[in-house]
């Protein structure tokens, strides 16, 4: 069996509802691409990931070769996942047959959310209960405050409900630590994410020490058994190549450490995240995935979620079947433009913070303006101010595309802009 060809597809499958409005902010949020890899015997395997598409000549040096010489293969996941796809359909056995022993029949799966106003983010952990999930993964951001989302989970999640805070590793001990163990105090905290910046060693160790709950780390810049070593969490993420997942994991078992497996698309992506974690004899917490963000999808069934886990697939490859023609139309439908917009962060006072996009207003944008890190200012709310055709908007509206980000008191006229309580903060 040679390989040959591998069409690189970008799909754009719509965004659920709920959350169609906000994601529509972020550029290229509803891009995949799908691996169609077809052999000379007329087998097809598929695989999928939420990334742009790669060039042509990524896939042209597999061309005219097995499947098989790329077992434990480190590509694109999308592509790693054709190859096991096709392999297991040869072969008739799933994949995970081919990764190693399985250890595991069924996985915990994460529902995940955007950062979400607090109301919103009440409303996505009831959806996340009714559709089976037992736990959440959302990540803070500069304009929200983490500590009155969480009060808001704790309002509404039934007590065997659990959230996954990811702290986007940027914030100094001083900050994190009273943040942290305010969370540890609520039985809802399944575990914290990256809390402090990953070259902070002694960090981790120290926040380890005083904290009662799991520490996750991600990424590992030390290379990960060094990180181990030095004992500076209680898990670490694991996902995207085959190969590196693979060797994680058992590198992981060998430490008494658990791993979180990430690899992010739709179905054919989380079936490959399971087939990985089926096998990996490290502890896994949990997988997220992020397929229950899309209305659309390319197979004809999607995976279950039942009492917060969801089966290993027992079907040739990774055991989901393409639809053709739903591949076809994702592939011809195009990405979701992006309206013109204002980002607006209110404090309590209703001072208003201005910013071009949620990308400037996250990546440190707040923490400029205000002087304060993520986490330690309460009562944040965000706003996002499309289009409306008046002078204000377009005044603001050029002001932050021309000089920058740039704060407004509640008073100052010639900035009026909607309260944050609209749907789509």
């Amino acid at each position: 069996m040679r390989i040959e060809d591998i069409a690189i597809i970008p799909i754009y499958p719509r965004l659920v509802a709920r959350n169609a409005a906000h994601n529509a902010h972020f550029p290229d949020w509803n891009v995949r691409t799908v691996f169609k890899v077809t052999t000379d015997g007329g087998l097809v395997g598929y695989g999928d990931y939420r990334c742009p598409p790669p060039p042509r000549s990524s896939v042209e040096p597999l061309l005219g070769r097995s499947p098989f010489d790329f077992l434990g293969n480190d590509f694109n996941p999308g592509l790693g996942g054709a190859l096991y796809d096709v392999m297991g359909k040869h072969l008739g056995v799933p994949a995970y047959k081919l990764m190693g022993q399985p250890v595991r029949r069924s996985v915990a799966v994460a529902a995940w959310t955007k950062p979400a106003a607090p109301e919103k983010l009440s409303a996505e952990v009831q959806r996340a209960v009714s559709e089976g999930y037992t736990l959440m993964k959302m990540h803070t951001s500069e304009y929200y405050d983490i500590l009155e989302q969480h009060q808001a989970v704790e309002g509404v999640a039934p007590p065997w409900f659990r959230m996954h805070y990811d702290f986007n590793h940027n914030r100094s001990r001083a900050t994190v630590l009273p943040v942290v163990k305010e969370l540890a105090r609520s039985p809802l905290v399944g575990c914290i994410e990256d809390p402090l910046r990953p070259n902070d060693v002694e960090g981790w160790r120290q926040l380890r020490r005083q904290v009662g709950i799991p520490i996750v780390m991600h990424p590992t810049p030390l290379g990960g058994l060094q990180e181990v070593h030095l004992g500076m969490a209680d898990a670490y993420m694991a996902g995207g190549q085959v190969g590196a997942t693979l060797q994680k994991g058992s590198a992981l078992a060998a430490a008494n450490a658990a791993a979180v497996i990430q690899i992010t698309g739709g179905t054919l992506t989380k079936a490959l995240a399971l087939h990985l974690a089926a096998v990996i004899p490290a502890a896994v917490m949990h997988s997220v995935d992020l397929d229950d963000q899309y209305e659309d999808d390319i197979t004809t069934a999607r995976i279950p979620v039942v009492d917060g886990t969801s089966p290993v697939p027992e079907g040739p490859g990774l055991g989901y079947t393409v639809d053709e023609a739903a591949l076809t139309a994702l592939a011809a439908r195009g990405s979701t433009p992006m309206p013109k917009h204002v980002v607006v962060v209110r404090l309590r006072d209703g001072t208003a913070l201005y910013f071009a996009s949620i990308l400037t207003a996250d990546n440190g944008g707040v923490a400029r303006l205000t002087g304060k890190e993520e986490g330690t200012i309460r009562g944040l709310r965000l706003a996002l101010w499309d289009d409306d055709g008046s002078p204000d908007f377009r005044r603001v509206h050029e002001r932050v595309h021309s000089t920058g980000p740039f704060q407004a008191g509640a008073r100052e006229s010639g900035f009026a802009a909607p309260t944050p309580a609209d749907a789509t903060g």
